[in-house]
């Protein structure tokens, strides 16, 4: 076999991105084969969102910071995609790797499909079945144009298969972003977080909320927060507040903050240790969704649809959608150690990252 390198750039834009991103950075660097240069695209800009990622997850300063920011979901796909092209022209690579289903997940790889580099979707096959989401359409047309999709639930095979991809591309390897978790749950451990902020295990929830769906209309924001403060009567409430919920409070409520224990965006690793002792945990996160369901603490997620189902078939996960009467029967049901028991997906195991790059080594390695 030849020694020549399989050369790969790895795109990284927003937070959930960079602990989908850390394993797999780690694997391709244990690899004699592989050379791997690592893009930031910027779309998470400020340190709060990505900065203290990278220090924290272990991941080296990337070899290029496209620094695109915020802004339209056109115009930031139109700038990762201009940026991208002469990049990878440049660089030349064997594979594209991306992972999600944000906007510079797309953007790069139809930078790369352009330019003949096949591309690599980690997390593919995911499906909501609401094209209102930008998400849901990042994901669609991704796995459309991408030559490996490696998925973290039978689901995601299932909705490949339906839309008529080769079987032969398709991969179920699990969860980087559980690799992720199970690589720092003790380092979370002993973080003072619950100390610096004055919680007690199990005697607090966790809130987050940054969808368009749930925070870019007064009124429905304004009962969720309703509903959420009735909660926090009973058991304190923690809402690491991000920076589109923080416009959200200012632009359409009138800068009134929700009564709520509201704090600054947390790095990855007191967020974890939040996340593990919460009784209850409410969010319209994806991840979340995940992270909760390997950890069994309950969740309750404020949206109409998932599109990570064996969170909510095997996990602890509900889908309690936005109607405030329902959040709070749920929520008094958890709070009455009544919540849902749940058990651990398939290959949620810790070796997501090291099965796609088996996959990656085997495909690519014979031809270089």
């Amino acid at each position: 076999m030849s020694s020549k390198p399989i050369r790969a750039v790895a795109v990284a834009g927003a937070r959930p991105n960079f602990m989908k991103i850390a394993p797999l950075l780690r694997e391709l660097a244990s690899r004699d084969r592989f050379e791997t240069f690592l893009v930031h695209t910027g779309q998470h800009y400020d340190q709060a969102m990505s900065g203290g990622f990278f220090e924290e997850l272990g991941i080296a300063e990337p070899d290029a910071n496209l620094g695109v920011g915020s802004g339209t979901h056109a115009s930031m796909t139109a700038e990762v995609l201009r940026l991208m092209e002469p990049l990878l022209q440049e660089q030349e690579p064997d594979v594209l790797i991306v992972v999600g289903d944000v906007n510079s997940t797309l953007a790069a790889s139809l930078a790369a499909v352009k330019l003949g580099i096949p591309v690599a979707h980690v997390e593919a096959g995911l499906r909501s079945f609401d094209r209102g989401m930008p998400e849901e359409i990042n994901r669609l047309m991704t796995d459309a144009i991408s030559r490996w999709l490696f998925v973290t639930e039978p689901a995601g095979e299932v909705n490949l298969r339906k839309e008529n991809v080769d079987p032969s591309w398709i991969h179920f390897v699990g969860n980087v972003m559980i690799d992720t978790l199970l690589a720092n749950v003790e380092r979370a451990k002993e973080r003072d977080t619950l100390e610096r902020h004055g919680l007690e295990p199990g005697g607090y929830g966790v809130l987050t909320l940054h969808r368009p769906s749930n925070v870019d209309d007064a009124d429905h924001l304004r009962k969720l927060f309703s509903v959420l403060e009735e909660i926090h009567q009973e058991i304190p409430i923690v809402f690491p507040v991000h920076p589109r919920t923080t416009a959200a409070i200012q632009n359409k409520l009138g800068g009134r903050p929700p009564a709520l224990r509201m704090l600054e965006p947390l790095g990855y690793l007191d967020f974890l240790r939040l996340l593990m002792d919460a009784r209850l945990v409410l969010t319209d996160s994806g991840g979340i969704q995940e992270e909760t369901t390997v950890l069994r603490v309950p969740c309750l997620t404020l949206r109409e649809n998932t599109e990570r189902p064996v969170t909510i078939d095997q996990g602890s996960n509900l889908l309690v959608g936005t109607d405030p009467d329902v959040i709070r029967a749920e929520a008094r049901r958890i709070l009455d150690d009544d919540a849902k028991e749940g058990g651990i997906p398939d290959l949620w195991d810790g070796g997501a990252a090291a099965r796609i790059v088996d996959v990656l080594e085997r495909d690519l390695g014979a031809g270089t």
